[in-house]
């Protein structure tokens, strides 16, 4: 069976973000809830408006759940009274309501009576067994029920649990997954019918694990943090900074969800504890981010200014915010950090070592392999490693050692194991430990090309300090970018023209197209600002402008190669990384992809191009206004403005990609994609022609240069966003050009460096690039 069309019962939080995300996808989805009794009392006649509001809701939060606004369209509100006999045309029914068995049984009821044959429901419950959801419903509605967990936000997170029942069809859970995974770009996981199933089974008891040992370890909420976050490889807010973000009130319910279906000698149990202090800020309205404050909170000061404060886990009393002195947040690796002799290095082995216990004496009881357990950890809590790829860095045997010597039992698995690690590279593939004690391969999904695995498997094609190339089959090379944050340096650049020459024209050799594309959390940040800021402080302006030329000629040798080059990015790309993807023949990008020229934030302007390319492409637009104004107008705000696109949806509305650039949800799927689309590029291919087009010069010159000062009559612009804005203003007005004369790309290309090499060289941008090395935030000066 195949999804075309799908139905969200509840329109909370969790079943309005479910009904965005699958709008994004292009599905159409009703979204239904119940008719308030208000409006049946006669205050009101909008039946539906709990759905209604839901949606207009969503149109207005950030982070947005909808990637563009067109997809809010595709959600059409109803409620359960009036619209049930509309589901009858719908291949997939979510159900999201409250967590109350016998409210759901109802549900159910009512839903088989009007679903048509083969359609599939799923609940998004977290909480409740699979086995009681169907406790007094249909043999047939058992055959098409199964649990798809979502975590929230639902756009974001990327895990997906699948439990399936006895007597689930195996279609319907494959249609399912295959849905999520391809069109909904989950990483979709398959657990066992067991409480919390694997991310808040594991999740949930690591937290109160570091929640105890912090407080049993006299540790400040800081210092917990700093060692339960990055130096883990877990997210940066750390233990209690996650709590106030997920709500302090949401712990307390998922705690009685466990403790109601665990196994009487489940460990949480063990360690399960409330607090009197948690307990009161719960009470009082301190349930973190969403409520007064949580563990931080900011305080309003006089001026304006904010104070964050932090509360005293023994007083329970906010106090300012203090820096950690603790040398073990600064260890690099998980054996050192355990190892580290003070109290943060033995709060990280407390709390690990409970954790990680825990996690291997689950499986399989909730899943079938650690690599589900594994990735679940990754996707669902943006986890760096899972629990046993977190085992192997301190070391199977090594781990085993260490709990006997402190009198503590020693999984089962981690007996299997018996000293070897839990993931191995054999002949070049990935492979996992089994239950039985026996490595298989780690599987991938048909249509999953991972540039990891092909590094396992092989060795570059050629590689410097900041770059490499990989041949990923079917005559397609991959060029990686390597260097911190991926940022654009020398290196990356010769890496662009080795390839170039390495392709040759792409029909004589070995290779015939190029992908450009990284594994990394971010495609590209832009230009490595500390090395251009080096060579400012010690003068070396012809080194400056020779980088800038370089860029500019590099990227333009890019554009008209004789083969097809196609930028896969997910995540960010800023600056010269957007203006790479502005010079490939296509894009395949990931759906969150953040695309943006923002240059000026440091007081630049895009300098290898992007101000060429984005003015031609508006130019060009067959959509845009008549007349010369409108597209430089609107490069100019684009530009201007540092504008971000905040999904590859977006990044088309803004020129970033063309209307005919691939958008993949699935970032496991992103690399395969692009080598598809190079390689049915390659089979005919031919490089663009330049283009030259007409602007007006001086005259457009100066309607920007009033838009801007007024602009600054308003506040909105301070006097060297007003500089720098000129400096666009010239390039993207054609410079001292008119109407009746053609602009060519050099043409441009010489306005942007020479603008570029101006700005770099005055006070006001150097302060401003100074500034966002140190601190991460742009000047206003």
């Amino acid at each position: 069976m195949e999804i075309r069309s799908a139905a969200v019962i509840g329109a909370g939080v969790m079943g309005s973000g479910i009904a965005a995300h699958i709008a994004n996808a292009g599905i159409p989805v009703f979204l239904l809830d119940i008719v308030p009794q208000a409006v049946k009392d006669g205050q009101g006649n909008d039946r539906s408006v709990v759905a209604r509001t839901a949606v207009e809701k969503m149109l207005k939060t950030d982070p947005a759940p909808f990637m563009h606004r067109k997809a809010a369209g595709l959600i059409t509100p109803g409620n359960l009274e009036d619209d049930l006999d509309k589901l009858a045309g719908v291949d997939w029914i979510v159900e999201a309501i409250v967590e109350n068995p016998a409210i759901k049984s109802d549900l159910y009821r009512k839903l088989d009576a009007v679903r048509k044959p083969g359609s599939v429901v799923s609940s998004n419950t977290s909480t409740i067994p699979l086995r009681i959801l169907l406790d007094g419903q249909s043999e047939q509605f058992a055959q098409d029920f199964l649990i798809t967990h979502f975590f929230n936000p639902p756009r974001y997170m990327r895990l997906l649990e699948i439990v399936k029942g006895e007597r689930t069809r195996a279609d319907a859970v494959e249609a399912v997954a295959r849905f999520c995974d391809v069109a909904l770009g989950k990483g979709v996981v398959t657990c066992k019918d067991t409480p919390g199933f694997i991310a808040n089974r594991i999740g949930t008891y690591f937290m109160q694990a570091a929640v105890n040992e912090a407080i049993d370890g006299g540790l400040t909420v800081e210092e917990a943090d700093a060692i339960s976050g990055r130096p883990m490889g877990l997210p940066k807010t750390g233990t209690f900074g996650l709590i106030d973000l997920v709500g302090l009130d949401l712990m307390p319910l998922i705690a009685k969800s466990l403790l109601a279906t665990l196994p009487a000698d489940d460990d949480y149990r063990r360690i399960f504890r409330t607090s009197p202090v948690i307990e009161r800020m719960i009470a009082e309205g301190y349930t973190g981010r969403k409520g007064k404050g949580g563990f931080y909170r900011q305080q309003k000061l006089p001026g304006g200014k904010r104070s964050r404060e932090a509360l005293d886990l023994g007083t329970g009393q906010y106090r300012p915010q203090q820096r950690t002195a603790l040398e073990s947040a600064g260890v690099k690796g998980l054996r050192a950090l355990v190892d580290h002799p003070d109290k943060g290095g033995r709060y990280a082995w407390r709390v690990l070592s409970q954790a990680l216990t825990y996690a291997a004496d689950l499986v399989p009881q909730i899943a079938d392999t650690v690599v589900e357990v594994d990735e679940a950890m990754r996707l669902g809590y943006n986890w760096k490693w899972g629990p046993f790829e977190m085992i192997d860095q301190l070391g199977t045997g090594w781990f085993a050692e260490k709990l006997a010597a402190e009198g503590k039992r020693v999984p089962e698995l981690l007996a299997v194991a018996a000293g070897r690690p839990f993931y191995r590279v054999e002949n070049g593939k990935l492979q996992f430990l089994g239950v039985d004690g026996d490595y298989r391969d780690v599987k991938r999904p048909d249509g999953v090309l991972l540039l990891s695995d092909v590094k396992r498997a092989s060795k570059p094609v050629a590689k410097n300090g900041s770059a490499a190339l990989w041949d990923i089959g079917d005559g397609v090379l991959c060029l990686e970018f390597t260097s911190k944050m991926n940022a654009l340096d020398t290196d990356i650049m010769a890496m662009i023209r080795k390839a170039i020459e390495t392709i040759g024209n792409g029909k004589a050799g070995p290779f015939k197209a190029l992908v450009i594309h990284n594994e990394s959390d971010n495609f590209s940040v832009g230009a490595n600002l500390g090395l251009a800021m080096f060579a400012v402080n010690i003068g070396l302006w012809p080194q400056i402008e020779a980088g800038t030329a370089e860029g500019q000629a590099t990227y333009k040798a890019l554009k008209y190669a004789p083969f097809p080059t196609v930028g896969a990015p997910s995540g960010m790309a800023l600056g010269g990384g957007c203006e790479i993807l502005l010079h490939c023949s296509a894009v395949q990008a990931h759906a969150e992809s953040y695309i943006g020229l923002v240059e000026v934030g440091v007081g630049l302007i895009p300098g290898w191009g992007g101000c060429k390319e984005l003015l031609t492409r508006a130019t060009v637009n067959k959509k845009r206004p008549g007349g010369p104004m409108p597209p430089i107008a609107q490069v100019f705000e684009t530009i201007s403005t540092a504008k971000v696109a905040k999904s590859a949806f977006e990044a088309k509305e803004l020129l970033f990609l063309r209307p005919t650039d691939g958008i993949t949800f699935n970032r496991y799927r992103l690399l395969a994609d692009a080598k598809k689309k190079a390689l049915e590029m390659a089979a005919a291919y031919e490089p663009p022609q330049p283009v030259e087009i007409r602007l007006p010069g001086p005259s457009a010159k100066m309607a920007l240069e009033m838009a801007v000062e007024g602009f600054a009559l308003q506040g909105k612009a301070t006097p060297h966003d007003i500089t720098v804005s000129k400096a666009l203003a010239f390039i993207l007005s054609g410079g001292n050009t008119d109407i009746t004369k053609p602009v060519t790309e050099d043409d441009l290309l010489a306005l942007e460096r020479d603008a570029f090499i101006g700005l770099v060289k005055t006070t006001q941008t150097i302060d401003r690039i100074e500034h966002m090395l140190e601190t991460g935030k742009p000047l206003r000066n």
